[in-house]
């Protein structure tokens, strides 16, 4: 019987955080090249999503969906703004909060995203039901990491 060597757990190969971290770049420089003609990076494209679906979120809720501590939004959200996307607003409720609102360019500019995921589309590396998996595994590992 063959005993592993202590260090072989060490090597790059067998590191499935090495694969993940790798596909995730690999992922967002592919969405890169399609957010050009939006003028958005990866996270600015994933607030917006946001705001498309919930317009007026505070930015509290919002930095919970999107994974992001404020220190990382607060200044993707001041480049949104001066892009003119979304305004950010005091809530007259809670002056400690802030709400999000699109402005007419920010919900005019979902009609370009909406051809974001078919351009994603047109190469499928996965199949839908890998796509699938993936996201399920990826949502579970991010969910037991994040306790």
């Amino acid at each position: 019987m063959v005993t592993e060597h202590k260090y072989d757990l060490l090597q790059l190969e067998k590191q499935s955080c090495f694969s993940l971290y790798s596909a995730a770049n690999a992922m967002v420089r592919a969405y890169r090249t399609a957010l050009l003609e939006l003028d958005l990076t990866y996270p600015q494209y994933v607030t917006m999503m946001v705001l498309w679906d919930e317009d007026g979120i505070s930015v509290k809720a919002l930095g919970e969906m999107i994974h992001m501590d404020s220190g990382t939004t607060t200044p993707m959200l001041k480049r949104l703004e001066a892009k003119g996307l979304l305004q950010r607003v005091r809530c007259k409720q809670d002056e400690r909060s802030c709400l999000l609102h699109l402005t007419d360019e920010g919900r005019a500019l979902k009609e370009q995203a909406v051809l974001i995921p078919q351009k994603m589309a047109e190469n499928p590396v996965l199949t839908d039901a890998e796509s699938a998996e993936l996201k399920r595994l990826s949502d579970k590992l991010r969910a037991g990491l994040s306790q």
